[in-house]
């Protein structure tokens, strides 16, 4: 026999269904209706917002049939190692492998595919790829100065690999830039073009000199200043990334049951715009510690 407390949940599970569709229905016929009124309009999204609503309530009491425990919430900092081939491997490493083998396909495809039908007169997939390398160049000459020119094609390749990355997510893989290791190993690429850079623009005499500039007593600060960008660089990725898959497991277990559709909702945003504003920070930073050891 069945518990009330079953009966109750069975019964609101069939009640929000049943309005639930009603609702939808009436949405569509009030659809076949003058679009140009504004007060169609408004009873038209009303319709709709309370048919989801419905709906939305009647999938979380559904699910509850078979979900009756909460999952506990489980954070891993260090990435977690995972077999191939024999060999114990992060799975950070794993998936970087999958999102350069995934750009690297996008490259092959556009340049057998596209560039060959390049023409005088852009227009299509090749105006979007003409404004996508004239944006990454002039916003890192602007950046960066007269580096830019040597930077874009770095940085358009960090940009693209990073949203990948987050891309990924999407389909339920921890993301590598939510491993420490692997944001410090792109921050330190970012510390080593900024002693290159600097070196290379002032000799090494002239490198030092300007850290010493006022006095010589701040060189050790500089220097410490200087040893600290890639830790600063790399915990401000790792932090963020991982920062918003907490978020959405969050989200996930406090709702329980009625967790439909809502991390899903929040995951596009931590998936797709999120690895957006953070690559972009990422990449403005960089250039821009490299410019200051250039000035």
């Amino acid at each position: 026999m069945f518990g009330d407390k079953t009966v109750l949940r069975l019964a609101l599970t069939l009640f929000f269904l049943a309005v639930g569709s009603w609702l939808m229905v009436l949405h569509r016929r009030a659809a076949r209706g003058d679009p140009e009124e504004k007060a169609a309009r408004r009873r038209r999204n009303r319709l709709f917002l309370l048919g989801v609503s419905s709906l939305w309530l009647a999938c979380g009491l559904a699910v509850g049939f078979f979900v009756t425990e909460r999952e506990a919430l489980s954070i891993q900092i260090m990435a977690p190692r995972v077999q191939l081939f024999g060999l114990e491997v992060s799975s950070s490493v794993l998936i970087s492998w999958i999102a350069i083998a995934l750009l690297a396909l996008l490259a092959l495809a556009v340049r057998l595919l596209v560039i060959p039908k390049f023409t005088d007169q852009p227009g299509g997939l090749q105006n979007l790829l003409e404004l996508l390398v004239e944006s990454v160049s002039s916003y890192t000459g602007k950046t960066a100065g007269e580096l830019g020119d040597n930077l874009s094609a770095y940085m358009l390749s960090v940009a693209a690999f990073l949203i990948t990355c987050g891309l990924l997510e999407l389909f339920g893989l921890r993301p590598p830039t939510a491993d420490l290791v692997m944001t410090l190993s792109l921050a330190l690429c970012t510390f080593l073009l900024i002693n290159y850079y600097g070196f290379k623009k002032k000799g090494v005499g002239g490198r030092l000199k300007s850290m010493a500039d006022p006095t010589p007593v701040i060189l050790p600060i500089r220097l410490l200043t200087d040893v600290a960008i890639p830790v600063s660089l790399g915990c401000r990725l790792f932090g963020n990334m991982l920062g918003g898959m907490i978020v959405v497991d969050l989200v996930y277990i406090a709702l329980g049951a009625f967790g439909v559709g809502i991390p899903a909702v929040l995951g596009v945003y931590f998936n797709i715009f999120h690895p957006l504003i953070q690559t972009f920070i990422f990449v403005t930073l960089s250039l821009t510690f490299i410019n200051e050891a250039v000035e």
